[in-house]
């Protein structure tokens, strides 16, 4: 018995050295990145000049012109965009899974947006340029690489991401709270939109966090389909270039400034990522309190 409890104290002491050198790693990992985007980016800030990297609005390698207000404000746009066409539509399929469907429909659905999470994002890509472009293009005569089609893109590669966790979030709540809903006289569905989905509000949060930088990260599909032009957009019609786009587009041939400002381009959208966690952890420590 003794034997035994020393052998259960020495396989725990193993367990806990793996989940600590687990999480030391991945922390290591973080300070890697961060050192390196820093160390590379921000003396290219400095020599070109905050405001003039920032808020310039030409990016011109061979000028030594390097502003990338308009990456940036694209990055926005299709973020936007893609969350204006995958949030609704993702908490209305999460809700349907997890209060309307019955169990055998719920379970072919959840597998097939698995699924849809598994698809490489070149193939999302290459299903926009064969048949979005196209059409686009036809309805409104117009190049149809554009801002419109990177975020109806987007917006179906959050949904696997906002589906999943909503759904899981909708199903941790209680039974007791939709009961007591119905016990005051809501229908179904108002026990499920006015009681289950606010209380599983941190949740949906969580998932909307996670579909934000799913779409601002993303880079394949929006290279192939956003049409790659380093102008503000007048309209949702228009080419867009993002700041993942244009660092994936020219850092195969730049070479000193050139790639010192690409370098400061992901720090620019390492900063801005962590400003919206951060926006988010917020609102989310709000809502608790």
């Amino acid at each position: 018995m003794r034997n035994l409890s020393k052998a259960h104290d020495a396989l725990e002491f193993v367990a806990k050295v793996l989940f600590t050198l687990a999480a030391a790693l991945s922390i290591l990992a973080v300070i890697l990145i961060c050192v390196f985007l820093f160390a590379g980016g921000v003396p290219a800030i400095g020599t070109i000049g905050p405001a003039k990297f920032l808020l310039g609005r030409i990016w011109r390698p061979s000028s030594e012109i390097y502003g990338i207000f308009p990456m940036i404000l694209g990055s926005v746009y299709v973020t936007i965009g893609a969350l204006i066409i995958g949030v609704p539509l993702g908490i209305f399929t999460a809700a349907y899974l997890s209060r309307f469907a019955k169990p055998s429909i719920a379970k072919v659905l959840s597998r097939g947006i698995d699924l849809l999470a598994g698809i490489p994002s070149v193939v999302f890509g290459f299903f926009g340029l064969m048949v979005l472009v196209p059409l686009i293009r036809s309805i409104f005569h117009v190049q149809g690489m554009s801002l419109l089609t990177a975020s109806i893109i987007l917006g179906i590669m959050v949904l696997p991401t906002i589906v999943s966790v909503s759904k899981t979030a909708m199903d941790s709540v209680p039974d007791s709270y939709y009961e007591g809903a119905r016990a005051l006289g809501a229908d179904h569905e108002r026990a499920v939109f006015r009681t289950i989905l606010p209380a599983a509000s941190s949740g949906v949060l969580a998932a909307i966090t996670l579909g934000i930088g799913r779409a601002i990260g993303e880079t394949m599909a929006v290279v192939m389909i956003a049409g790659n032009q380093p102008i503000i957009p007048t309209n949702m019609l228009r080419g867009v270039r993002t700041l993942t786009a244009n660092v994936v587009l020219e850092m195969g041939y730049a070479a000193d400034l050139h790639r010192e400002a690409l370098i400061a381009t992901a720090v620019v959208l390492f900063v801005f990522v962590l400003l919206i966690n951060l926006t988010v952890t917020a609102l989310k420590a709000r809502s608790a309190a």
